[in-house]
């Protein structure tokens, strides 16, 4: 999901020395209480992030598109035929949805803190419907006129399409419109899980335990054999949210031992989800993929984040990534049926590598306007009326 992230991406830069020298206090006088450090102020936009999201979603997409060993009716051939080179490399370029949760834990808990829960779910449904709206209406359309050859996965149903506008198909048991979309359920219970201690208020400490009892809990889900427990754990996800939140940590509170233990703990735990991972892929690349290669693909992943998150990447910061930070969202909602049938219409006419470059750039053009002519006005008039309802109910108790 992946997951769209909140709007702002704001770093945080360390306090300022005091100014002038405090004198000391007579040796007689008691000791004055300590008073709490002042919250970090907020700084320039981290755009390394965004950069990082497009970054992923632009694996997904050439992963969806030339990674999996689809039906060799899209593309005339098997893609591994047509660009072995390119299929080579894509066929780990799925791990951009690990990269996805990695991001995602550390945007959200930067954008929750301070916040109220209100605001935390305002903020999710402006950011996550209108595009999603949109992009299950379009997809749905799209796939009911191309009258593809190779068929549908499930039967597209008018229930169907309806249910998903609610993007809980999957607890109600109905099939995607778009399969892309499962990311969101995994970043929904993300979010349910850290609603938890956003109830009570972030803070360093809670969120550090927070941590703790969630590794605690994926790592003990499986054995427990408790359906409720392994779902909201989500064992082969958890370390890469938590991995995110710790270098959140980190980027706020500045690195310490106990930061960095977490962090290597998550990473230990991450690379030990991965054979569990990779079959899923196996399954959609017809060929086995090596532990190694993906963890050390996995493992760029943490460093990028990590780097970004301790101002490694602060000179990475032009303007453009702020926009290509916004489309991202979009553009991994609607690339890959829509994506296959303009494949499938091109190959015809265009070479393998052409019709790639032509069907990617289409798609991010696509998703570009999507962004401003859709996403952007409904999430300024979906925002006020969630402000509105959540006040109608702190009036009426």
């Amino acid at each position: 999901m992946l997951l769209p992230p909140a709007r702002s991406l704001p770093a945080v830069p360390p306090e300022p020395a005091t100014a002038t020298p405090v004198p000391a206090a007579p040796a007689t006088a008691a000791p004055a209480p300590e008073a709490p450090a002042p919250a970090p102020g907020r700084g320039p936009r981290l755009r390394a992030l965004d950069g990082l999201r497009l970054l992923a979603a632009l694996g997904v997409m050439l992963f969806h598109y030339t990674g999996k060993d689809l039906d060799p009716r899209i593309w005339g051939a098997r893609p591994r035929a047509l660009m072995p080179e390119v299929s080579r490399i894509s066929s780990y370029t799925w791990l951009g949805v690990e990269l996805f949760f990695l991001i995602s834990g550390f945007v959200i808990c930067m954008s929750c803190w301070g916040k109220r829960p209100r605001d935390f779910l305002t903020s999710r449904v402006v950011r996550l419907y209108p595009a999603y709206w949109f992009a299950v209406l379009l997809t749905a359309a799209v796939v009911a006129l191309a009258a593809r050859p190779w068929g549908s996965y499930h039967e597209l149903t008018y229930r169907l399409v309806l249910t998903n506008l609610t993007m809980f198909q999957w607890p109600m048991g109905t099939e995607a419109v778009d399969p892309i979309y499962w990311t969101l359920w995994i970043e929904m219970r993300f979010y349910v899980v850290f609603a938890v201690v956003l109830a009570f208020g972030l803070t360093y400490r809670r969120v550090v335990l927070f941590c703790m009892a969630w590794t605690l809990a994926a790592i003990l889900a499986p054995g427990m054999h408790w359906g409720p427990l392994t779902e909201l754990a989500q064992p082969q996800y958890a370390p890469f949210f938590v991995a995110g939140i710790v270098m959140y940590l980190m980027h706020r509170f500045g690195p310490n031992p106990l930061l960095w233990g977490m962090l290597g703990f998550s990473w230990l735990f991450a690379q030990n989800q991965m054979p569990g991972i990779i079959r899923q892929y196996e399954a959609e690349v017809r060929h086995p993929i090596p532990w190694t290669n993906a963890t050390l693909v996995m493992t760029a992943g943490f460093l990028l984040v990590l780097a970004a998150a301790l101002g490694r990447l602060d000179r990475l910061n032009w303007k453009w990534l702020t926009t290509a930070g916004a489309l991202t969202y979009p553009l991994y909602l609607l690339h890959q049926e829509i994506g296959w049938i303009a494949i499938w219409v091109g190959h015809r006419w265009l070479a393998p590598l052409p019709l790639l470059c032509v069907v990617v750039t289409g798609v991010v053009l696509v998703s570009f306007l999507v962004n401003k002519l859709v996403e952007r006005p409904l999430s300024r008039a979906l925002k006020p009326l969630m402000q509105r309802s959540f006040a109608a109910l702190s009036r009426h108790g």
